[in-house]
């Protein structure tokens, strides 16, 4: 009896065995955990944006009267929300130039062999690994307008004036000279919050760069030394290039990191002074959250949906063309 059982229950393990092993069924099994993570993750919260974004919900309720897309066009008429789409813009595509250019930089170095090479990847990527919340609070002291050690490196190296100039910032209040107003000032602490944002993203993009010149093939680092190619020529020339795919993928992720970031802003700023470094995650949060309109909130976050699909198409599309010619 117990071989006619084995004998019988044989056919049915080989079926199943079979069925695992075939790719459309595989294929599906192994991809199911991600798709039910990335919906219960991103699509649920998602679609109850985008409903709460045609309603009046208010704090303390999750339903609401149907409004349909007045949320979208009182917000787009408020000059903070355009004051905050403008600081996002700004914020996110300058943080971005400064990325780019800075990995470009640190990766041509850091591929090379020196003493000490180790030790300068794990600081650089320190940023990157640290808690964002820790990081930012650290800038907070390092930007604080009484105890700023940059303010005082600043002016040990004569720079303070020029940073004056350059912003046109006053230092004197009541005929006495004070120190610069990092986070007090609209311009200074707009440029604040886009240099810190752009340290916490440069270790991510450094990496990629590494990651895009270890496949270079040796032949063209050869072919470049032989054809005298150093330097920043060859930066410009050689890798740039042919790190182009990679660097797009890089700037592609940046741009979404920036564009969606709240905890730099936040912390920094809270969107002052008078509102004049709002960006729509906190702009979204101050008027959804604080003011308890979640209707109006909603739409406000959802502002950034079309923007980061176009951003998105477009370089991937970009990275496409760079990467068949």
């Amino acid at each position: 009896m117990e071989a006619e059982s084995a004998a019988g229950g044989a056919p049915s393990t080989r079926r199943w065995r079979h069925a695992l092993e075939d790719r459309r069924v595989l294929a599906p099994l192994l991809i199911a955990p991600a798709v039910i993570f990335i919906v219960l993750v991103v699509g649920l919260p998602f679609g109850w944006a985008i409903y709460l974004s045609l309603t009046d919900a208010i704090g303390g309720s999750l339903s609401g009267n149907w409004v349909g897309f007045d949320n979208f066009t009182n917000a787009w008429s408020d000059d903070n929300f355009q004051k905050a789409l403008r600081n996002t813009l700004i914020f996110t595509f300058a943080s971005q130039i400064i990325v780019v250019i800075g990995a470009a930089i640190l990766s041509a170095f850091l591929v090379r062999d020196f003493r000490g090479r180790w030790i300068v990847r794990f600081l650089i990527v320190l940023p990157w690994a640290a808690p964002v919340v820790l990081s930012t609070i650290t800038w907070l002291w390092i930007l604080d307008s009484l105890y700023s050690v940059l303010n005082w490196t600043l002016d040990r190296l004569h720079l303070d004036n020029a940073l004056v100039w350059l912003f046109d910032v006053t230092r004197f209040e009541e005929g006495a000279q004070v120190p610069l107003q990092w986070l007090g000032r609209p311009n200074l602490a707009l440029a604040a919050i886009t240099l810190v944002h752009a340290w916490r993203i440069l270790p991510f993009a450094v990496v990629i760069f590494i990651a895009g010149r270890a496949s270079i093939p040796n032949e063209v680092e050869d072919a470049s030394k032989i054809d005298g190619a150093t330097g920043l020529k060859k930066l410009w020339y050689v890798d740039l290039p042919l790190q182009l795919p990679i660097a797009l993928v890089a700037v592609l992720f940046g741009i979404v990191f920036t564009a969606g970031d709240f905890a730099v802003v936040y912390i920094l700023t809270a969107g002052g002074p008078f509102n004049s470094t709002q960006v729509l995650p906190t702009w979204a949060f101050q008027i959804g959250i604080n003011s308890g309109s979640l209707g109006e909130g909603a739409a406000i976050s959802l502002y950034l949906f079309p923007l980061l699909v176009v951003v998105t198409v477009a370089m991937l599309f970009f990275a496409r063309r760079a990467q068949v010619s």
